[in-house]
């Protein structure tokens, strides 16, 4: 088994590093304080410029035909130093995939580059309402075809990046007299449609950089030529493009939890109690250890996931292994970190408190944990 990567996704990774050291990592308190916004925006175009808007997209839309695995290792990279910024370059790389898998040579002419080369600071993902997360083929929005366009009514509901998205990928029922989950199509619509309505800003428990929004469409006409791929054939797509995602949520879950560990593995070297410091104590090591095993199994079932993504290959079984188990040791490691810190980590002069906020959506988004196990337990008992 060959673990080593390639030349090239070295680099990315280094670069992923570099800039999260000299650009994010500065901004990461601010922006959590409410602050930083326009730095930020300024973060995503310099990302962009370096490639990591499109880090699967085609050269000859602008992007660096990279491949999943170095995604998902700039996203850990990203996130580490800043999960807002990471999870925002997971999902406009997420809506280029779409736009590229399914897209007409049109679409992807007009579309593919604007996110690649930070003309539109980022994408949304508009699938989740609030009667279909967990189960999106409940959705509700409706797209009706009126002469050579469609009318969109409906809400879309938690939509990242919606107050700075250039363009949105969004999901609508083309026909409510189909099974449930059939008769669902794909649109293309532009910031600034008349009818599309950015909502009000959540305020999060955690990521609180990174925007999200209610998406309102109130009699939202698109040409007809807004729609991708086939009408009524586009839950299959959103279906495919989430497992995809949840490989760069499992590597932005392994990135927060690499940041709180390494803070804790600094601090109990140094935290001196009894004599000695911390980090002498036997207790002290098991806890350190644990969290480590835990988090390199994450990082192995996200480059299983990402390698067999790259490969052509069934991948959705593993990506939800990826994202649940890194998830949820993100938990664990973010907890661990802040416990070790002591009364220390419970003030916002240390960054834990952030972590543990940080990494808390993670088994939410994407698909709950609980999803992910009815996904691999579907996918494991397949065929027997």
């Amino acid at each position: 088994m060959h673990f080593d990567l390639t030349e090239e996704q070295s680099l990315i990774a280094d670069t992923a590093r570099k800039l999260a050291a000299d650009r994010l990592a500065p901004l990461a308190e601010t922006l959590d304080h409410g602050g930083g916004r326009e730095a930020f925006l300024e973060n995503l175009k310099v990302l962009a410029g370096n490639g990591f808007m499109g880090l699967n997209v085609r050269a000859d839309y602008g992007g660096t035909e990279a491949g999943t695995l170095a995604f998902a290792l700039s996203v850990e990279a990203l996130g580490q130093a800043c999960a807002s910024t990471g999870v925002t370059v997971s999902v406009t790389n997420m809506v280029g995939e779409v736009i590229q898998a399914v897209g007409n040579e049109a679409q992807r002419a007009a579309y593919l580059p604007k996110l690649t080369d930070g003309t539109y600071a980022a994408g949304g993902f508009c699938l989740t309402e609030a009667g279909a997360g967990s189960d999106p083929a409940g959705m509700k929005t409706r797209a009706v075809k009126d002469g050579d366009s469609y009318i969109l009514n409906g809400a879309k509901l938690y939509i990242t990046s919606a107050e700075y998205a250039g363009v949105f990928v969004v999901w609508a029922v083309t026909d409510p007299a189909a099974p449930k989950g059939k008769g669902i199509s794909c649109f293309l619509v532009e910031a600034g449609t008349p009818g599309l309505i950015i909502g009000k800003a959540e305020k999060k428990m955690g990521q609180t950089g990174s925007a999200t929004n209610e998406v309102l469409f109130q009699d939202c006409r698109v040409p007809a030529s807004a729609l991708m791929g086939q009408e009524n054939q586009g839950f299959r797509v959103a279906v495919g493009e989430l497992a995809g995602g949840r490989i760069g949520i499992a590597a932005l879950s392994l990135g927060i939890a690499r940041a709180a560990m390494s803070a804790a593995k600094a601090y109990v070297k140094e935290r001196q109690q009894f004599g000695a410091p911390l980090s002498d104590m036997q207790g002290i090591q098991w806890m350190i250890a644990d969290r480590e095993t835990e988090l390199e199994a994450a990082r192995l079932l996200i480059l299983q996931a990402a390698w067999l993504k790259d490969q052509g290959r069934p991948f959705a079984r593993e990506a939800s292994m990826a994202k649940l188990f890194a998830s949820e040791a993100a938990q664990k490691a973010t907890y661990t970190a802040l416990q070790l810190h002591g009364g220390a980590g419970y003030i916002k002069d240390y960054p834990l408190e952030r972590y543990a906020r940080d990494a808390r959506i993670t088994t939410i988004y994407e698909g709950t944990s609980e999803i992910q196990r009815l996904i691999i337990a579907r996918e494991t008992l397949k065929g027997i």
